[in-house]
């Protein structure tokens, strides 16, 4: 807190004395993108969205200092994109000769833990974004980046990863299935853990082991395509693990499955006129996600 202190006044004294041009130049910048891929809303970042961000200093001889709850150089201050630049209110300023580690996540949350900060994906990811909250799929997609050892001048570059795990399931029509995939049709997902622990200094992520197993149901990406973030987690027994509801009809699939941070898993229902023949697929199709 001491030294937020130190940082506020030097502001006030460069900003009174030299009309804010140091003021500005020795503003934080930054620059947050993806590892590879997107997130959750298939593009990139969005006007309105809010990261969470961290920022803790090395001390005198160049050592890094460990991620705390509280009393870093920055805790947990809203970075918010406006369509074209990120910026926190207030702004933040260099220290200039420090250097600094830099953690992002995503969604924005009030962690009251580092080492084991509570996050849960939707039950029902099908929900739409509104002005005022995330839809369920989107909220649910929990990204993580850090950059090492920055200082005055740099920009902040923070490249974000998946830390959850997504399941892409296709219905195929089989050879004897007549017509289109019906418009009704909805996909469930059963017996997963919806709760995790994430450590906010490292990006680990562990399935809570007292957290609760419910059914999601899942995003329609397509006329036959669905979607769901997963917290990663094995399914080690058969179990129920898809169901495919459509017409009154239900379509049960038992499977076991190893969902791993960062991964996208597809599943591949096989469709038929006949009920007793649809059969599951799983593990075609593991690829990086991030």
């Amino acid at each position: 807190m001491k030294k937020i202190f130190y940082i506020s006044m030097l502001v006030l004294f460069v900003a009174c004395s030299k009309s804010g041009v140091d003021e500005d130049q020795s503003r934080i910048r930054f620059d947050l993108g993806f590892t590879g891929q997107t997130r959750a809303t298939a593009s990139a970042f969005e006007s309105g969205d809010v990261t969470g961000l961290y920022m803790s200093e090395y001390d005198a001889a160049g050592n890094p200092a460990s991620l705390q709850i509280s009393g870093n150089a920055v805790n947990n201050a809203a970075l918010r994109f406006d369509g074209s630049a990120w910026t926190t209110s207030p702004a933040l300023y260099w220290n200039k000769g420090v250097k600094y580690d830099v953690y992002g996540y995503y969604p924005y949350a009030a962690p009251t833990s580092i080492d084991e900060h509570k996050f849960s994906v939707a039950t029902d990811q099908s929900t739409a974004k509104t002005a005022n909250t995330l839809g369920g799929y989107e909220a649910s997609d929990f990204l993580w980046a850090k950059q090492t050892g920055v200082s005055y001048p740099d920009v902040v570059k923070l490249s974000f990863g998946h830390k959850m795990s997504r399941l892409v399931v296709n219905l195929v029509k089989g050879s004897d299935f007549e017509g289109d995939i019906p418009d009704d049709v909805t996909v469930k997902v059963h017996g997963t853990v919806i709760d995790a622990l994430v450590d906010l200094g490292s990006g680990d992520v562990v399935k809570d082991q007292y957290g609760s197993v419910k059914t999601i149901n899942m995003k329609r990406d397509g006329a036959a395509v669905f979607s769901a973030i997963i917290v990663p987690q094995r399914i080690d027994s058969r179990q129920p693990l898809v169901e495919v509801i459509s017409n009154d009809v239900s379509y049960l699939m038992q499977g076991r499955i190893v969902f791993r941070p960062g991964f996208q898993h597809t599943i591949n229902v096989m469709m038929d006129s006949d009920p007793d023949k649809v059969r599951i697929e799983i593990g075609g199709e593991i690829q990086g996600w991030n």
